[in-house]
């Protein structure tokens, strides 16, 4: 089996514009796909190419600047700004020691508030926004408006891929939480020879519902932890989106779905000069969402039920680093 094979692509035109049996069919394929592969290409999302090459375009300018410009804006796992190396090894989430992985990012997340002091202080905060791309801040703010819709799409899909009522989740999405990253992996020139064991993103799962990626191909690259045993390269449809199931769905249904390891590739000493930008948005749900095992014939295995924010809590701080 291919990796193409492994993880399928589907068209959400149907979902948008056909007839309620061309919806089914749609998420018909959704339920197969993260049954088997959690992971899935989307086309068809109305979601422009441009915006998203804006997006990028900003993003890179930012990672190009002087360490000494960026570093105003440090912060650490969680926080709105810049992550830089060192600071995160996602395969800790795993209870793997591993070394720090080799990116960059600048962090954003849900800011809207409350009204609640505690609640907004810890879930809410403003994002932050280098003053000197000026262009991030209007690009983002509307990359992120279309993300948070189509999460919402997404979520009706994996709703009527359960058999439940499409409008089955938007309870728990009535002032969600989520998180969004561009995610910086510089070139092998810049980094040096990684450690053993050393990756841009170690092997892990992801936390929350939907990721949305936007990435580019390359040796350094995506790879998908397949159900015998082997790490394949993720395939890459330059239209498409990447899709990855989280833990928190595997969870809500009882690991009928997968939530799939994954990890992205040390830069390759055949490609020296290859850096890459990837846009990650990470779906969530209310910071005071909790979550049950849906019932059989949906849920196969039982899980306790969790509150979301004290959940994604303890995941951000496993992947801290020091």
């Amino acid at each position: 089996m291919t990796a193409a094979d492994y993880v399928p692509r589907i068209d959400l035109s149907p979902w948008f514009a056909g007839t309620e049996a061309d919806r089914r069919a749609v998420a018909d394929q959704v339920d197969q796909a993260l049954r088997e592969a959690g992971f899935l290409l989307i086309t068809g999302h109305r979601v422009d190419r441009a915006l998203r090459d804006r997006v990028r375009a900003a993003a890179r300018e930012f990672f190009a600047l002087p360490e000494e410009v960026k570093s105003r804006y440090a912060v650490g796992v969680g926080g709105r700004g810049w992550l830089p190396p060192g600071v995160e090894a996602n395969g800790y989430a795993e209870g793997t020691e591993t070394p720090a992985d080799l990116k960059e990012s600048f962090s954003f997340a849900a800011e809207e508030p409350t009204g609640d002091p505690g609640t907004d202080q810890r879930w809410f905060q403003p994002n932050v926004w280098p003053v000197e791309v000026p262009e991030l801040r209007p690009a983002l703010t509307e990359y992120l408006a279309r993300m948070g819709e189509l999460q919402a799409e997404l979520m009706s899909v994996c709703a009527m891929a359960l058999g439940l009522p499409a409008d089955f989740f938007a309870r728990y999405f009535t002032h969600p939480t989520f998180g969004f990253n561009l995610n910086w992996y510089p070139a092998l020139r810049r980094t040096g020879a990684p450690e053993p064991g050393q990756f841009r993103i170690g092997p892990h799962t992801d936390f929350g519902t939907v990721t949305i990626l936007d990435r580019e191909p390359g040796l350094g690259g995506l790879q998908v932890f397949t159900t015998d045993g082997r790490w394949v390269d993720a395939p890459f449809d330059p239209e498409a989106f990447t899709i990855n199931l989280g833990d928190l769905m595997a969870r809500w249904t009882g690991d009928r779905w997968r939530s799939t390891r994954h990890r992205v590739l040390a830069p390759c000493s055949d490609a020296p000069e290859e850096e890459l930008v990837s846009l990650i948005y990470f779906g969530e749900a209310d910071h005071d969402a909790v979550v049950e095992t849906l019932p059989p014939p949906v849920g196969h295995n039982q899980y306790p039920p969790v509150v979301w924010s004290d959940y994604l809590a303890d995941k951000l701080a496993a992947i801290s680093v020091g």
